[in-house]
């Protein structure tokens, strides 16, 4: 059977021939690569868009094997039209992410960043304008309370912390046995000094916190985004920070990432207008002080890669054996 996988170096390489040794497997950079007409199996991370003019590029497609948590980049429609199973990795990465989400808010909040920049960058091993605040005591605020949502509140309760969470349906008995306090929404943008968010993108989600969400945000107040860049207005988070309503925020995704990831933009054609203001607010966001932004790399840790291939090999032999697991809704 051909299996196309995209995005993997050496050792994972290596890793998944050794695992699907009796299959052939193809292994492209990224969906810009000419792909065979013969795969039966496509791999993805979450930058790769599986749309439904790729997928008529691939007649014999069965499967689509999301290497990820997250399968906004597939188009789930044009694959349940054409009769391919969609599955994905629901779980590999709950601590990973959480931690990051974790570092991101310890370099805002202690000006990390800023410091590293003033010695290394210009040779200034001075403390002047670097003061930061304590995590002790302050409150953070959780939306949503799964997996990783729930490693994160345990480590901001080790901090000393207070902390608030949202979740449209929160689990019976895990604000109890945690000690923590499950509020509305609206309660915790008013109340949280920190807000951190760990939802999946989907329609109901898209710019979940937009102008009228982040002016209940208390001012000074600290956001962090770990999700999807998708679940904040990019134009109101501007202005926000510009305005100083916002004391800061760390970002791992932006809403417009992938065409900022595509270096091959100007080649395929600029994106619409919409999406071309979004990169622009994307790119201003960058260059702010206050602003600290990574490449949508929360999950990418050793352990958490080895999770996800482990994970992927056990989709595709639940597959072979017509027997699909970890299923993705098409509904």
């Amino acid at each position: 059977m051909k299996i196309t996988l995209l995005g993997l170096n050496g050792w994972q390489k290596e890793y998944l021939q050794s695992s699907l040794s009796e299959h052939e497997l193809f292994f492209a950079n990224n969906l810009t690569d000419a792909l065979p007409q013969e795969t039966k199996i496509l791999c993805v991370f979450v930058h790769d868009k599986v749309s439904a003019d790729l997928l008529k590029k691939l007649p014999e497609l069965k499967l689509v094997a999301a290497m990820s948590t997250g399968f906004d980049n597939i188009d789930l429609k044009a694959c349940q039209e054409k009769g391919i199973t969609v599955c994905n990795v629901p779980s590999y990465g709950e601590n990973t992410v959480a931690e990051f989400a974790f570092g991101l808010i310890l370099s805002v909040y202690k000006n990390i960043y800023k410091s590293i920049q003033r010695v290394k960058q210009e040779g200034r091993f001075s403390v002047e304008g670097l003061m930061g605040l304590d995590l002790k005591g302050k409150t953070l605020g959780v939306v949503g309370a799964g997996r990783i949502g729930r490693h994160l509140i345990k480590m901001a309760l080790g901090f000393d912390m207070q902390v608030l969470a949202y979740d449209p349906h929160p689990p019976v008995g895990l604000d109890s046995t945690l000690g923590f306090k499950f509020v509305t929404l609206e309660e915790l943008l008013k109340n949280s000094d920190i807000v951190s968010l760990h939802v999946p993108y989907m329609p109901v989600t898209h710019h979940l916190l937009d102008e009228a969400k982040i002016g209940l945000m208390k001012n000074g107040a600290v956001l962090i985004n770990t999700s999807r860049g998708g679940l904040v207005d990019t134009f109101a988070l501007l202005n926000a920070l510009k305005s100083g309503k916002l004391l800061g925020v760390g970002l791992d995704v932006l809403e417009e990432e992938g065409h900022i990831l595509d270096e091959t933009l100007l080649l395929k054609g600029h994106p619409s207008e919409k999406e071309l203001k979004t990169i622009l607010a994307d790119m201003e966001l960058m260059h702010l002080e206050n602003v600290i932004v990574t490449p949508h790399t929360a999950f990418n840790t050793k352990e958490a890669i080895e999770r996800i291939l482990q994970t992927t090999v056990e989709n595709i032999r639940a597959f072979e054996q017509n027997s699909p697991k970890n299923l993705v809704n098409m509904g």
